[in-house]
């Protein structure tokens, strides 16, 4: 099966229909997560911290964000940051159905030098986002590097922007655990309990020395994995 998905994703990425199609169907698959899990006691409030601190950056981990757009609540613009290769317009269509702006970023397998010009063109365009008041959603860490492992990235728009970095987690007690993918994708099931775990905000100096940028990216990394243990207890008593 492995070797089948490998073999036909190539053409289903680039098919316009088949990417419409599967959106679509994710799309409901996500909302009827959603709709049909409880908010778990002790939850935190998403429209109290987006009032406090709009425009933020929204931290989240790679694996654990699947159920992360339908928290927004209505009313709210959220723009999230997307490659633009072929494989992540899937994701993409996804978000834009969930409500999100789409930002593209660097395309995929770049050389260096041009996956830094794009990595610099969707720094400023995210500065853009914020800078016109809206809130953004951005993986904290990198695609196939360290899982859990904060890049320099998140810290970087946050000194260039001016505004905070959010820690937020969200965890359901019933759960598909893809063990043998680098970031342990987690497949949120529906008919169980949900639970949103906020950390505090990360402030970044606009003068911040790559010293203090390094220490920032590791407050980054220990809050949001704290976000993260805390929001698996809620739902079911335990780290992860």
């Amino acid at each position: 099966m492995k070797r089948l998905w490998i073999k036909v994703r190539g053409p289903l990425a680039r098919s316009r229909a088949a990417n419409a199609i599967l959106a679509s169907l994710l799309t409901g698959a996500i909302r009827f997560v959603h709709r049909t899990t409880r908010l778990a006691e002790g939850s935190d409030d998403i429209a109290r911290a987006i009032d406090a601190h709009t425009p933020a950056i929204a931290a989240l981990w790679h694996g654990q964000h699947l159920l992360a757009p339908t928290i927004n609540p209505r009313g709210h613009r959220m723009a999230a940051l997307f490659s633009r290769s072929a494989d992540a317009e899937l994701n993409a269509r996804v978000a834009e159905r969930l409500g999100f702006d789409v930002v593209r970023g660097s395309g995929g397998r770049e050389g260096r030098h041009r996956a830094q010009k794009g990595g610099a063109r969707a720094l400023i365009a995210l500065k853009k986002t914020l800078d016109a008041g809206t809130n953004v959603a951005m993986i904290a860490d990198i695609p196939h590097g360290t899982p859990r492992e904060a890049g320099l990235g998140i810290v970087t728009l946050a000194k260039v922007s001016g505004r905070p970095v959010v820690p937020i987690a969200v965890a359901t007690s019933r759960r598909k655990v893809l063990e043998k993918t680098w970031d342990k994708t987690t497949i949120n099931l529906p008919f169980g309990r949900r639970a949103i775990a906020i950390g505090e905000a990360i402030h970044v100096a606009a003068d911040a020395t790559p010293q203090e940028l390094e220490e920032k990216r590791r407050e980054v990394t220990d809050a949001l994995n704290a976000a993260t243990r805390r929001a698996y207890r809620l739902v079911d008593g335990e780290d992860r």
